[in-house]
Order: structure tokens, then sequence, then C-alpha cells
């Protein structure tokens, strides 16, 4: 029988799929123009900024790049935004689904705030907002003009969001949201900047006028700000996935570092297309960096056993600690999972939680409701094949009490 929680999970993996698949076409533009544009031949005497020959699938590609625009304008010409667009929109729709919707778990943290949800969503949207109407403020300035200042003061504003997401926010929402904040940066960069600035240059050719060079210049400094931020947004959207990475009292301190990493790695890339040389030192820095992150993310936890058993359970995790059926399962849960989803896990060889999730208190248990019912309830992904047998009956207690307490 389908219910609203399975019918839920399925529509955040259709959204997540399409977030992936978005994403790969747009980081993959994104890389190969990039690499095309430092790449090209610009010795070649003749009208074109550069040009280069490739060969790919069979077939041979000449490519030419006009620095404003060419000669004549073509009858035909692909813009490369839809791939931006569709990636921010499912992402979007991705963060209102897991943070605003299920927002009790994953985005709101009683143990740092005493904000209601609806006061996270509002943080959640604003900060979004805000962030890019500073950072295209920071850009128009006359600060503007000079792209090194730019990037570090870029850089020291993100430390403090970071730092100060991590205040409000569950170590896992703070994380997602420097990368959402990033990834609205870029896409309003190709929205608000690099597509107007383009029409701009286009309507000119068409009536006749010369363009305006600054325009084009003004597109390509946006774009090389999307070139350096891509992969710190890659590492925080999979960090959801890490607890290492997000689940303690450094992990602000982590995301922060994950820029730098970012910005090394690019470096090498962008300057290795420009056929530049290879400055092998940034891979150097690129592993010290990350061998800092891993040190860092031994640090203490966010809360421990004690610090949790003392915290009054919210609304919503009184709701499920009351429904019938609630003792049992939570019996069941101490009994099959939490040796593994425990603070420090029993488990040996196991440094965290998996996926950060901890099963302990009542609290615990009753706050991971959800995820517990189609983990352990309606599927058998939990507890792991050969770790522990779950028998039926001990599923359809699970299976039960979600029932109870949702009424589903």
């Amino acid at each position: 029988m389908l219910d609203l929680a399975l019918l839920w999970h399925w529509a955040e993996f259709a959204i997540r799929w399409l977030h992936v698949i978005t994403a790969i076409a747009w980081i993959g533009s994104s890389f190969y123009f990039i690499a095309l544009d430092l790449g090209l031949n610009r010795s070649i005497p003749g009208p074109a900024d550069g040009e280069e020959w490739q060969v790919h699938g069979g077939g041979f590609y000449h490519i030419q790049k006009y620095l404003v625009a060419p000669p004549q304008m073509p009858e035909h010409l692909v813009w490369f935004k839809w791939e931006s667009y569709s990636t921010w929109l499912s992402g979007f729709a991705l963060l209102m689904v897991v943070y605003w919707a299920g927002g009790e778990l994953y985005l709101m943290d009683a143990s740092k705030t005493d904000l209601v949800l609806w006061q996270g969503i509002v943080i959640s949207l604003g900060v979004i907002v805000l962030s890019w109407l500073a950072y295209d403020f920071i850009c128009k300035s006359k600060l503007g003009d000079h792209p090194t200042q730019v990037m570090l003061l870029l850089f020291v504003i993100l430390v403090l969001l970071s730092w100060g997401l991590d205040q409000v926010f569950t170590g896992r929402a703070a994380l997602l949201h420097l990368g959402a904040i990033t990834a609205t940066i870029m896409t309003a960069n190709v929205a608000h900047v690099i597509i107007p600035n383009q029409r701009i240059v286009v309507a000119d050719m068409k009536a006749g006028r010369k363009p305006d060079p600054k325009y084009g210049k003004i597109a390509k400094l946006r774009s090389t700000h999307n070139n350096y931020l891509t992969l710190p947004v890659i590492f925080l959207m999979l960090s959801n996935h890490y607890p290492l990475a997000f689940g303690t009292d450094n992990a602000w301190i982590i995301a922060s570092l994950v820029f730098l990493m970012g910005v090394t790695i690019r470096h090498f890339f962008n300057t290795m297309h420009a056929k530049q040389g290879r400055p092998w030192w940034t891979w150097g820095v690129t592993v010290l960096i990350f061998l800092l992150i891993v040190w860092l993310s031994a640090g203490p936890v966010t809360d421990t056993l004690e610090e949790a058993e003392a915290r009054p359970l919210t609304a919503q995790e009184q709701r499920f600690a009351s429904a019938a059926g609630f003792e049992e399962s939570y019996d069941t849960v101490l009994g099959n999972c939490s040796m593994c989803h425990a603070r420090e896990p029993l488990w040996e060889g196991m440094l965290w939680p998996p996926k950060g999730v901890v099963l302990e208190t009542e609290a615990d248990v009753a706050r991971h409701a959800r995820e517990i019912y189609l983990q352990a309830g309606r599927s058998h992904a939990m507890p792991p094949p050969g770790v522990f047998e779950l028998d039926d009956d001990s599923r359809a207690i699970l299976v039960a009490w979600y029932r109870n307490a949702t009424g589903n």
C-alpha cells in the first residue's frame, strides 16, 4: 500500500536524480568552455581571437572565438543557459523538499537555537537571496576592478557565513546552505550578468552598431568566478553523505577550507589549459589542506549523549514518542540499530554513525521516525544484511508505530 511517506521519498529521489543530471550537463559545459578558451591558438592571423581544431566521436571540429562578436551574426546561435537554470531550479526544489518540509529533522538543531521551523525557513531563504545581492553589489562597485581583492573579500564573507549558519542550523544543513548560496551566485551570474550582456552584444550586431567590449569583459569575469566556485559546490552538495564533514564542531572550518582547495585545484588545470606550465605545487597545497580537514573532522561532536538526554523533546518528537507502539519500537531500534547508530559507535572500525544518524535516546528515535519506517519498516535496507537479522514481526512493529503517529 502506498502512503504519503513513500510517495514523498520517491518524489525526493526523482528531484535529486534530475538535479544530478542537470548539474553534470552544466558543470561539463562550464569546464569544457573554460578549457577551450584557455587553450585556443591565438597565433593564427585573422579576425578571430583564437581558434582550435578538435576531434571527438569520429568527427573533426573547427572552433573559432571572437572577443566581442563575429563580423556577421549567424542565423543560428546556441545559448548555454538552460543547464544552469535547470540545475538551480531542481536544487532549490530539493532544498524545499528535504530541508524545509523535513526541517524538524534536517534543518533545525534544538541544541543550538530555540527558533521554530518557519523562522528557520525564513533564514534559509533570506541568506540565499541576501548573499547574491551582496556579491553582486561588490562586483559592481569600484572594488570590482580589482579581481584579487574581490576574491579575498568574498572568501572572508563565505567564512563568516559558514560560521553563522553553523550557529543556527544542523551541521548538515549549514554546509548544504553554503553550497546553495554559492550555486545561487553562479546561476544568478548566468541569468543576470552573462546572458544579458551577451544579448546586448547580439542586439548591437543586429542593429549594425559596434558592440562595446566591456560587456564581454564583465561576463568573462563572472564566468571565471563560476569556474573557481564549481568544485566547492560539488563538495558541499556531497557533504551531507559524510558525517565527518558536517557532524563536528569544526564543520564550519572544514567548509571554509574547501573553498581554498577549489582554488588550488582549478588553478592547476586553468594554468595547464592555458599552456603556461603545470604548477604541481598546487597539488601539494591541496593535499595539505585536505589532511587538515581530516584532522579537524576528528574534533568534538556537536552534542554528547548526556546533553542529548537532558534536552526536552520537540513537539514533533513528542508526537512520535507518545504514539502507540513507541516503547516496542524503541526497544527494537536499540537492540538492532544503536550499535552503529551511536554517538560513539561500538562497531569495530566505525568512527562515526552512518549518515550521521544517531539512534540512542528516545528523542533520537522519535526524530528519525520516518527514516526508520522507510529503511527498516517498509524496506530491508537496514539493518545491513548479514549484520543483524530483523524479523518480519519486528519490522511490523516499526510500521504500526509510524502509522499510529501519522494516522496513515
